[in-house]
């Protein structure tokens, strides 16, 4: 199936923006908002399928979401029609870790009105709604959150951290190595197939709001609003199916459901 800029701007619900900083940060939200991190796929073992006719069936057309490599992976053909000047790169996801692991989460780095920003709308964690300076250490807010990018001298990685209760925690570190085809598949198989990966043990959904966030955890399901955080224990198989499907946004089958439902032992 081809990628049409029209239909996933209808996707988005956004009007075509320009090729200019203000223009990036709209469509970065916007997808976001949109389209929910979901590992619904690895999670059931199936091998997502980073070909372009196949992420634009599932996201655009099927109503499902996707994770780093399928959701930037969109995001980057939307740059490419929208004549973006932008290069991937390939993260070490931290979460609170002093080191990083494997490079295996897909983002980019784009120029606009002379800066470099990070771009990201597939991070399965607290990312940011807007890109980031790159070039710029000092703290940077957006709505309820505080975030910056320090580079970090003995590992030459740059690392992108959120204020947290006072304190800075790493959610992932990067560099500007150049990125091949190769490193994508070997990082989608490495995700979902690997027994180390949390992507392939555990159900991990994730979206922006318009007053904060919402992420599902296997059966903890959260929203952040205002920087406060709520949490509830998800105890059915009817409850989980009405968060992934309206709250998420995520169309999934009965079997899909059924199968997600059996994995976390509900009923």
């Amino acid at each position: 199936m081809t990628f049409r800029i029209d239909d996933y701007l209808t996707r988005i619900g956004l009007s075509q923006p320009e090729s200019t900083a203000a223009g990036l940060a709209r469509l970065q939200q916007a997808q976001l908002n949109a389209i929910a991190f979901e590992n619904i796929d690895p999670l059931l073992g199936v091998l997502p399928n980073l070909e372009t006719p196949a992420v634009v069936e599932k996201v655009l057309k099927q109503g499902r979401g996707g994770y780093c490599f399928e959701l930037n992976g969109l995001l980057a053909l939307a740059l490419d029609e929208l004549g973006f000047d932008y290069h991937p790169i390939m993260a070490r996801v931290r979460m609170g870790h002093r080191e990083g692991g494997p490079r295996h989460h897909l983002a980019f780095i784009a120029e606009a009105d002379g800066e470099s920003w990070l771009v990201d709308a597939g991070f399965g964690g607290p990312s940011a709604r807007l890109p980031l300076r790159l070039e710029f250490e000092n703290e940077q807010q957006q709505h309820h959150d505080s975030y910056r990018i320090r580079y970090e001298p003995h590992s030459g990685e740059r690392v992108l951290e959120i204020r947290r209760d006072g304190d800075w925690f790493a959610l992932y570190s990067f560099d500007r190595a150049a990125v091949r085809r190769c490193d994508l598949d070997a990082a989608n198989i490495l995700c979902s197939t690997w027994d180390q990966s949390p992507l392939s043990q555990n159900l991990l959904l994730c979206r922006n709001t318009a007053r904060g966030r919402i992420h599902l955890y296997n059966q903890t399901f959260s929203e952040f609003n205002a920087g406060v955080q709520t949490d509830i224990t998800v105890e059915t198989a009817e409850h989980l199916g009405d968060l992934v499907r309206n709250d998420f946004g995520v169309a999934i089958n009965d079997a899909e459901l059924a199968a997600i439902a059996g994995h976390l032992g509900l009923a």
